[in-house]
């Protein structure tokens, strides 16, 4: 096929790249028979400065009306995890919730004390004697980037925490977490300076993605089934995963129309592997 460009989110343009898309679609579930087919479907779809979004939405109608329900659930994450917002409150409850699938004690919102300040930390974690605050950085929109600021401001806070004479304040690292990407001075800073950064796909092999989907912990904006009101109603009484509205009763405390309740428990099992 001609040389194509693709204009993504935050304006940039790359060559539109097959391999690249059929992946994505391999990681959520796709048949090779349905990755082929909408590769093919595309191709035939592209032109110059197609937006991400528009390739994105074709997938995943496609994915719709071929896979089980799921596979387009799972294709959809990283949108899913965009409509947590507008506030960043559920993006904090979600990063708990991950690390705590992966092993680690966690709380939200904790108030602490350090050397020169008072901080507020977006999630504590511990973990095998170690303690870690992290500063959840949530976009609203792809194109966001986390840049040097925000490492810059997320450093200087964690070493007046580690550095606090309160034992019950003091942490051992500090994280900047965000549903985007970074930019390379965010980057460069926090390798030089020795802050961990966690983005959607940074590292390459433990980004956020990787995290959700080795332990299977998916926010329930990935449902398909679910209205947009019904999942705001349940982000606003703290609820973010698929997992914690496999129940009947939880559905209909929430409004969730009593012919919709099983298809919506199905899927949310069957996203979560159960």
């Amino acid at each position: 096929m001609p040389h194509i460009l693709v204009t993504k989110a935050d304006g940039e343009q790359e060559p539109f790249d097959a391999g690249k898309l059929e992946h994505s679609l391999e990681l959520a579930g796709a048949s090779s028979t349905t990755r082929a087919r909408i590769v093919a479907h595309l191709i035939k779809e592209m032109h110059p400065g197609i937006m991400t979004e528009e390739i994105y939405q074709h997938a995943f109608r496609m994915l719709q009306e071929d896979e089980h329900t799921p596979v387009a659930a799972r294709y959809s994450v990283k949108r899913a995890v965009f409509s947590l917002g507008p506030s960043g409150f559920p993006f904090e409850q979600f990063v708990a919730a991950i690390l705590r699938a992966h092993g680690w004690h966690t709380n939200t919102g904790v108030a602490l004390n350090g050397r020169c300040a008072p901080h507020e930390v977006d999630v504590l974690a511990e973990k095998d004697h170690k303690r870690v605050g992290i500063e959840a950085k949530f976009h609203n929109e792809p194109g966001g980037r986390t840049d040097i600021k925000d490492a810059l401001y997320v450093k200087a806070r964690y070493d007046d925490l580690r550095n606090t004479p309160e034992m019950s304040s003091r942490v051992d690292e500090g994280w900047l977490v965000t549903n985007t990407r970074f930019t390379r001075n965010a980057i460069r800073y926090a390798q030089c300076s020795g802050l961990t950064l966690i983005g959607w796909d940074y590292p390459r092999t433990r980004g956020l993605l990787t995290m959700i989907e080795e332990a299977r912990v998916h926010p329930l904006t990935c449902l398909t089934t679910l209205s947009e009101g019904e999942k705001r109603r349940l982000l606003d009484q703290k609820i973010v995963l698929c997992k914690d509205v496999q129940t009947k009763h939880l559905l209909q405390e929430f409004g969730v129309r009593p012919e919709k309740i099983p298809s919506v428990i199905e899927e949310a099992n069957r996203l979560c592997g159960i």
